[in-house]
């Protein structure tokens, strides 16, 4: 949404990057709150502005397999938001320029990534270093790399997971130890 602030002298653009349909999102997350949508929103592209958010695949409603979430991002050609709460309640994930599918090389933009959410926000953007934006295996999927580490690495039962600092986003650990388990993994499109 675009809104015309008028502070007395000239009128300025003002660009309101909440989402439309903001309390809709939280209500159909078992993840994000009103803060961390407001957070996230702040980093989001200007392509994703005024798009409404679809949660196009949850572990909870959808079940627990990388196949199936291929299939359920098989027709889009939207971004995607990759949500994930891990054992220890932390929350952290990855902006893809692209939507994530079985690729044989990695593939994506320097829109992409990587950011943490709880207990505290931080985001880890492109660094120009090397282009391993997004891959998926049919065994796994990998977002960012260099040096034999991933920024964020899942498996096929979207179970259990891996981040490392890596050159793409030099990035921390996006958890609280390198290995982590996935309590909930979801998948936000803008349509």
């Amino acid at each position: 949404m675009v809104l015309m602030e008028d502070s007395g002298e000239k009128p300025t653009l003002v660009i309101d990057r909440e989402p439309e349909g903001l309390h809709n999102i939280v209500e159909s997350s078992h993840i994000l709150d009103v803060s961390h949508v407001r957070e996230l929103c702040k980093e989001l592209p200007p392509k994703t502005i005024g798009h409404t958010w679809k949660l196009a695949y949850s572990t909870s409603r959808d079940g627990a397999s990388l196949k199936s979430l291929y299939r359920k991002l098989s027709a889009t050609d939207s971004p995607v938001l990759i949500v994930i709460k891990d054992a220890l309640d932390e929350i952290f994930g990855a902006f893809l320029s692209h939507p994530l599918k079985p690729s044989e090389t990695f593939y994506g933009t320097g829109e992409t990534f990587l950011f943490m959410l709880h207990p505290r926000f931080k985001c880890f953007r492109w660094t120009g270093e090397n282009s391993f934006f997004i891959k998926g295996d049919l065994d796994s999927f990998a977002i960012g790399g260099g040096s034999g580490h991933f920024g964020l690495w899942v498996d096929e039962n979207l179970y259990l997971g891996r981040s490392s600092p890596c050159y793409t986003f030099n990035n921390c650990c996006l958890s609280e130890t390198d290995d982590f388990r996935v309590m909930e993994l979801e998948v936000w499109k803008f349509g």
